[in-house]
């Protein structure tokens, strides 16, 4: 459930976002396909956006998108069955300008066998100082119902709450930087109740057995980014961003990337690296004593300290043009392709599936891409 919540948003806030206040966003319809592939989960779905104007005040969106999942991971093969389940999620926003400010309002629900999410948003931008800094405050709130598919009996809360405030500067005319803080917190069925940890035993023949995780209740976490983007003569552009997450789990993330962009004729093209690195929860642990050690038992690998290391190649081709030469009520037309290869090092998750003895056991790594394409139509 979680790397598909987390892959979902990834995809959808690099399509539709809008970070300016002052200027309503484009006319447009999106029209997307991803695939996720690695580490033993396929995850794949299309997606479609519309987005409309009305009057000079007002711009409304509309998301539909299906999630469809085939997992044989290596958090279900040691101790479940694979399974394949869809998830669909609707959205509905309303952007409203008044002057140089921009309040933006966001519903989305989503709906899968056992999870359902609703989540409703509010953000104002401001423009100030000649339109030359731009200011946004935000706030989420998030109403979750965690199920199990096998146990009709089961239900669990999760009730989420985002605060954010971010500012973008024009620093020079070819430098720009955005400075992003962001809390959010979360109270609730915080773990998935599918999950186990492991623990010595020696009545096993293994020397292990497995019990459910059990997480705490409440958590709360802190995130500062900033992201500069210089654009160099020849219409190319160079863009940095470094961002530090710590949570009251001791989780404590260091996440930089560079991007260049390079258009040329009707095509642009983009090449990023991103590098992260983490270190663990206070309740993580590969293997635990005995069963019940602690008050607090998990054993989710992306708890545990890992670094990742993502290559990003994307080209975006623009095959109608805003110069009057446009396909009746289309104006302009684009199609994206992109790939993202992302490895990971988890520093103290083993791989049981290897079937070594005890203690022997060789580090999980995961291996996965990630392939985005979408046509993007304006009018």
């Amino acid at each position: 459930m979680t790397l598909r919540r987390l892959s979902l948003t990834v995809l959808l806030l690099a399509l539709f976002s809008n970070g300016f206040a002052g200027v309503l966003p484009e006319d447009r319809a999106d029209v997307l396909y991803h695939l996720y592939d690695g580490g033993g989960v396929e995850i794949d779905g299309p997606s479609i956006l519309v987005r409309k104007k009305v009057g000079k005040s007002l711009s409304f969106v509309g998301n539909y998108y299906v999630d469809m999942v085939s997992s044989a991971s290596i958090d279900v093969v040691t101790t479940a069955s694979p399974y394949t389940e869809e998830r669909t999620q609707w959205s509905l926003g309303m952007d409203y300008l008044h002057g140089n400010t921009t309040m933006r309002v966001n519903y989305v629900i989503s709906d899968e066998s056992d999870y359902d999410a609703q989540t409703v948003s509010f953000s104002v931008s401001q423009d100030m100082f000649g339109d030359l800094t731009t200011l946004t405050l935000g706030y989420a709130l998030g109403d979750d119902l965690v199920r199990r598919a096998d146990d009709p009996s089961f239900q669990r809360d999760l009730d989420k709450q985002t605060y954010s405030v971010g500012i973008t500067q024009i620093l020079t005319k070819n430098l720009i930087s955005t400075l992003n803080f962001e809390t959010i917190t979360d109270e609730g069925f915080l773990n998935n109740p599918y999950r186990s940890v492991r623990y010595f035993d020696l009545t096993s023949d293994v020397g292990y057995s497995f019990e459910p995780e059990l997480y705490p209740n409440t958590r709360t976490s802190n995130a500062l980014g900033i992201r500069a983007r210089y654009f160099l003569p020849y219409r190319a552009a160079i863009e940095g961003e470094y961002r530090f997450f710590t949570d009251t789990w001791d989780i404590e993330g260091h996440t930089a990337s560079l991007s260049y962009i390079h258009p040329w004729g009707d095509w642009t093209f983009t090449g990023k690296v991103r590098y992260h690195d983490q270190t663990g929860a206070h309740f993580y642990s590969d293997l635990f004593a005995r069963s019940e050690a602690t008050n607090f038992r998990g054993r989710d690998k992306e708890l545990s300290p890992l670094q990742s290391y993502t290559f990003k190649l994307q080209a975006a081709y623009e095959f109608l043009s805003d110069d009057g030469n446009d396909w009746g009520f289309l104006k302009k037309g684009k199609v994206t392709a992109s790939i993202n290869m992302l490895h990971v090092d988890y520093d103290e998750f083993s791989d049981l599936t290897a079937l070594q003895p005890i203690g022997s056991e060789p580090l999980y790594q995961l291996d996965a891409n990630v392939f985005q394409v979408f046509f993007s139509f304006f009018y």
